[in-house]
């Protein structure tokens, strides 16, 4: 497994996605800008291709396998629900059959989304750890691609893909938020923004249940430690993955950390102000910038939606909470 990327690995991903995603626009946030006092966007992944920014990565990954040869039996990979979507999307593209292994607890929209897309669902434990080794067994007894949720070059460099576009798009864009699971997703748009302008500044955002990336900064070098509850279920791994942390250790501004009560406010924010739907994960940015987190931003600002697909009835649950900033 190839185990570095640079800036020629994700401009290489986009010219393989081209075609096979949807270009995600910057839609402007006027509420948040209000609050925060200059220009604010948002990286609308939501109405990406599965309703989520995964798609980049898995397709990225599977595309190269198939051109590396030889052709895998099918596709396997261990996922919260939307890394699972974008791999049995990715795999159903080039004809291949897909496992996924999700959590006990996986919300059911995103288990009901990959079964769908026609993948197989197999269930294990709680953990990224316990799905993995399923996964990786499951890849060897039947000869499937594993692709790794974030720990995967060619994942990390399509998802740099939305770094690309946002710097195409909006090239005075100063400051980028990222929510951050494993990190796939922040390494990538790190990797992109700062290598095409040095000056931007990149933050990621996690939910202070599960700060494995801001530990990691920390301590400089990877720690792990069971997350605890959240309602960002999909930012939620042990620890950030080798493969990304040696990316964003230089190249991260900060890594700021959100309470479940902000997110749950950014998700009402984008709902009843821009009309957007984000789940939880994907509203973490939003939901920063709102609690200040992010002291005297330089806009503008690119908040990532990392996705939408949230449980109608936690939406509604959120919804009828309906707390002002």
């Amino acid at each position: 497994m190839n185990q570095t990327v640079a800036l020629r690995d994700v401009q290489s991903a986009a010219r393989t996605l081209f075609g096979r995603i949807r270009r995600t626009p910057l839609i402007p946030l006027d509420a948040v800008a209000q609050r925060v006092g200059v220009p604010v966007f948002a990286k609308a992944e939501n109405f990406q291709i599965g309703g989520a920014f995964k798609i980049r990565g898995a397709t990225n990954a599977v595309a190269l396998a198939m051109q590396r040869g030889p052709r895998p039996a099918g596709v396997v990979t261990y996922s919260s629900g939307n890394h699972g979507q974008g791999c049995a999307i990715a795999a159903r593209s080039f004809g291949l059959p897909a496992i996924v292994v999700m959590p006990v607890d996986a919300p059911r929209v995103k288990v009901q989304s990959t079964l769908d897309y026609g993948a197989e669902v197999q269930f294990a434990g709680r953990t990224s750890e316990e799905r993995r080794v399923v996964a990786e067994s499951i890849a060897i007894e039947r000869g499937f691609l594993l692709v790794r949720p974030f720990d995967d070059a060619d994942v990390v460099a399509g998802q740099g893909t939305v770094g690309l576009e946002i710097m195409e798009d909006l090239p005075e864009t100063e400051t980028v938020l990222v929510p951050c699971g494993g990190g796939g997703l922040t390494s990538g748009i790190a990797l992109a923004v700062t290598a095409l302008k040095p000056s931007a500044r990149v933050f990621s955002v996690e939910p202070e249940a599960a700060p494995k990336l801001a530990r990691s900064m920390e301590a400089g070098r990877i720690v792990s430690s069971p997350p605890g509850a959240s309602i960002a279920d999909g930012l939620r791994p042990n620890a950030p993955g080798a493969i990304p942390f040696e990316i964003v250790k230089n190249r991260l501004a900060g890594s700021v950390l959100v309470d479940d009560d902000a997110i749950e406010r950014a998700v009402r924010l984008l709902l009843s102000r821009a009309k957007i739907v984000a789940e939880p994960s994907g509203a973490a940015t939003v939901a920063a910038l709102m609690s200040g987190k992010i002291t005297n931003p330089k806009g503008p600002v690119v908040a990532v939606l990392s996705g939408g697909n949230i449980d109608p009835a936690v939406l509604a649950r959120i919804l009828a909470r309906d707390e002002p900033w």
